[in-house]
């Protein structure tokens, strides 16, 4: 198991959870399939995954308040699965800390490579192909906000602001480009890596859990086209 990659999938429905697991072993993955919420969470514990997939409607200890759980430990990445792609799941799944979502049905293909991509943007999360690229290294500073971008860290008034992976990648693209919009699916495809457009409230989310963290007015909206870091 050490030279795979670890999933930790939890979904109480039997022939999902098995197909799901077999199809991911096939894929090269090594997987600890769960089927509550509580025990998910030991099992995360226990065994410090590399990945999440958690689904939201599982008994015990729902998929959303399982990842609150394990963002308070960890930033590991969580992929949320629901059966619906209905606001409300989609949003609180995402507000909760979780990286991207997947609708069930799904196809295994499909997931795999969702699961992939993530795991590619987490892997290149300090210096990566793609965010940040063009940026001449060193810090960046923007008002009372610090951005290392070699050293992976910001400050903002001179004290530590911990981001996820996706939040660090999310930032440096804005950084790279004080004062230019970026749009939606420009975010997706560079940070996200998706090459198809995907659903712009992932980064809608995204964008709002980077404003708690570095300053609501420090990326602005404008209407009908983007984002833009302030310069």
């Amino acid at each position: 198991m050490a030279d795979q990659t670890h999933v930790l999938f939890v979904e109480d429905d039997d022939v999902i959870r098995e197909a799901t697991q077999l199809a991911l072993e096939r894929d090269g993955f090594a997987v600890t399939a769960m089927p509550d919420g509580l025990s998910g969470l030991e099992a995360f514990r226990a065994d410090r995954p590399d990945i999440a997939l958690l689904d939201v409607m599982v008994p015990g200890l729902d998929g959303v308040s399982l990842c609150r759980r394990i963002r308070d430990e960890s930033t590991v990445p969580v992929i949320m699965l629901s059966a619906r792609a209905d606001s409300i799941d989609v949003v609180l799944g995402l507000e909760a800390g979780a990286d991207d979502y997947v609708t069930k049905p799904f196809d295994g293909a499909v997931l795999v490579a969702r699961i992939r991509a993530v795991l590619r943007r987490f892997g290149h999360a300090g210096g990566g192909d793609k965010a940040g690229d063009g940026m001449t290294g060193g810090v960046l500073t923007f008002g009372d906000l610090e951005v290392d971008t070699e050293g992976m860290e910001v400050r903002r008034a001179g004290q530590p602001v911990a981001l996820t992976p996706t939040e660090m990648r999310l930032l440096l693209e804005f950084s790279s480009a004080p004062g230019t919009v970026l749009s939606r699916d420009k975010l997706l495809e560079r940070v996200w890596d998706y090459g198809w457009g995907g659903d712009t409230r992932v980064v809608d989310v995204h964008v709002q859990r980077l404003r708690t963290k570095i300053g609501q007015d420090r990326i602005e909206t404008v209407r009908g086209f983007g984002y833009k870091l302030k310069a």
